[in-house]
């Protein structure tokens, strides 16, 4: 595999780094202090006294569950990461969906305020709206700007980077030193890399192409010939394990006896639940069963590739004696379902499968072989990072909480016990001749509401499928509440610990009382903003709730309106 050179001229390594054409030079020494002192970086939390800043590794899959055993194919990165120090399990996303949920990792806020609603330049997905309001804020643009740290970005983005009325590839976000992005969604061969802003195509021939090898050797090379005067931080987003699901050929014999897990809520109906998930058929043919068995496997071996990937990063850290000062992320931007509640492949939905991910974090004061329970989302990556830069989260306008005292193990620590799930459905205003059955005769909302149907005409999202829930965990409680923005206000609500598998909705069975408190408590966190998204959840001894609050003037029982942003 050759590499992809990060300058014409190669120095030696600890040489003068060769910025690409167009990138601003690093501040001198003397600017690069008073940076340090205006912005507040040098109270660093992540370093010792007298030591160099920690440099920060986040590598991000794409479309990797946790619920099904998605991190079952990567024993290297389990054994490299977080065996060297803490898996977290209990982490979410925002919204299962690419775009929303990486666009909150990069700023650190909930959809409704970051305002990506899905994966379309009209969704604000790599808009001109986002490029001018959200991408100066990126936790990544401050730590150049304000901390001096030499950027580097590989793979993809965000969905519709690289759209001609977007800036095409020429675009390069603030807060990037290197930038080596994919267009577009994920590909594994055949795709164009904008490299510092200049369009490069490639092929399909594995030894110079498949996409997860590149992005491997383009950081190695990074590792190797860039300054090392300044702290680092690298974001390696892979496109595995996303459709097309294109393994390298040394993989693509692997997990031929692996098939989608059989689980409590696989091959069964929506009992109970949102129309979209009773519309599913029950039980899948053989045809949906074996397609989408054949995505899981796939899925698997795609990974194999990142395996190998995070091995080499490490092996690479450590040659270059800066393994021990470096904190390596690892998390996925969404979770995936195959088979549960008989839907066949995809994401979006409000369950765990699709909103829970994994989180692996080794660096320096991390014990190893840690598991913490605690109530993570990816709104909280770009606080930590910064809190390790030493720079002040409340210099930001993020929602998310730092979570390095965790990592840290400080004691009694004081955290959430809830986060905000949020999603905008998406549909067309056409019908799919190819599912016959889903015509005029159904019902104008249906028809009005579809958007992708999988095998058998399984239809895996619509208009009205627009949720939000508080997904709460505290000593007592393991409890998602949920409301779809529809003519129902149709409602969902899950007791994890006795149903992990989300098979029973008791909305119509729970306290009517902690129903009105869950309801109030969300759309608390859809209206809040900064610190407001982090104020004590219901289950927290600081929780006040005012019944009055509950009602409108005329009595009614008020309901949460969804954020225009999200309509």
């Amino acid at each position: 595999m050759r590499f992809l050179s990060l300058a014409p001229d190669r120095p030696r390594r600890g040489g003068p780094r060769h910025l690409p054409s167009g990138s601003p030079a690093p501040p001198s020494p003397p600017l690069l202090l008073l940076l340090l002192l205006l912005g507040g970086c040098l109270g660093v939390s992540g370093a010792a006294k007298g030591s160099r800043r920690p440099n920060v590794v986040l590598v991000l899959a794409d479309d990797q569950d946790e619920v099904l055993g998605g991190m079952t194919p990567l024993k290297k990165t389990k054994a490299l990461i977080g065996e060297m120090g803490m898996t977290f399990s209990s982490a979410y996303v925002p919204s299962a969906l690419c775009c929303p949920s990486r666009a909150s990792i990069l700023t650190g806020k909930y959809p409704h305020n970051h305002h990506v609603v899905n994966n379309t330049l009209e969704g604000n997905c790599s808009s001109k709206s986002w490029q001018k309001i959200q991408e100066p804020n990126t936790f990544p643009a401050i730590l150049r700007s304000m901390c001096g740290y030499q950027t580097f970005f590989a793979g993809k983005y965000l969905n519709e980077y690289g759209a001609p009325d977007a800036g095409g590839l020429g675009h390069v976000p603030l807060g990037w030193s290197y930038w080596y992005a994919l267009e577009k969604n994920s590909k594994y061969y055949n795709y164009t890399l904008s490299i510092n802003g200049k369009a490069r195509k490639h092929g399909e021939n594995y030894s110079v192409d498949y996409l997860t090898d590149v992005l491997a050797n383009v950081s190695l090379d990074f590792l190797d010939y860039k300054s090392n005067s300044e702290p680092f931080f690298m974001m390696i987003s892979t496109p595995a394990p996303h459709s097309p699901w294109t393994a390298a050929p040394q993989y693509q014999n692997a997990f031929q006896n692996i098939f989608a897990p059989r689980n409590k809520n696989f091959n069964i109906h929506g009992t109970n639940k949102h129309w979209l998930i009773r519309q599913a058929k029950t039980p899948m043919t053989n045809s949906s069963i074996q397609f989408l068995d054949n995505a899981f496997r796939k899925r698997w071996q795609t990974l194999l590739s990142v395996d190998d990937l995070v091995e080499k990063l490490v092996k690479r850290l450590e040659f270059n004696g800066e393994l021990n000062n470096t904190y390596i992320f690892y998390t996925s931007d969404n979770g995936y379902h195959t088979g549960q509640f008989s839907l066949p492949i995809d994401k979006r939905q409000l369950y765990e499968f699709d909103i829970k991910v994994p989180l692996l974090v080794r660096g320096p004061g991390i014990k190893p072989n840690q598991t913490s329970k605690m109530l993570v989302a990816n709104i909280d990556l770009g606080p930590t990072i910064l809190d390790i830069a030493g720079y002040s989260l409340n210099k930001t306008q993020m929602d998310g909480m730092s979570f390095l005292p965790i990592l840290k193990g400080a004691s009694n620590l004081t955290w959430r016990s809830d986060v905000l799930v949020e999603y905008q459905g998406e549909g067309r205003n056409v019908t799919d001749p190819t599912c016959p059955s889903l015509s005029p005769g159904v019902s104008l909302t249906f028809l009005m509401s579809l958007q992708q149907c999988f095998p058998d005409c399984v239809c895996e999202d619509a208009y009205n499928n627009t949720y939000a829930c508080v997904r709460t965990m505290s000593e007592l409680w393991n409890l998602q509440y949920c409301e779809f923005d529809d003519q129902e206000v149709f409602v969902e609500v899950y007791n994890l610990t006795a149903d992990p598998h989300q098979l029973n909705n008791i909305a119509k069975s729970i306290d009517p009382e902690l129903l009105g408190k869950m309801n109030y408590r969300l759309m608390m966190l859809q209206s809040c903003s900064g610190p407001t998204c982090r104020t004590p959840g219901v289950f927290d001894p600081g929780y006040r709730f005012d019944p009055r609050l509950m009602f409108s003037n005329h009595g009614s029982v008020r309901t949460r309106r969804f954020s225009k942003h999200l309509l």
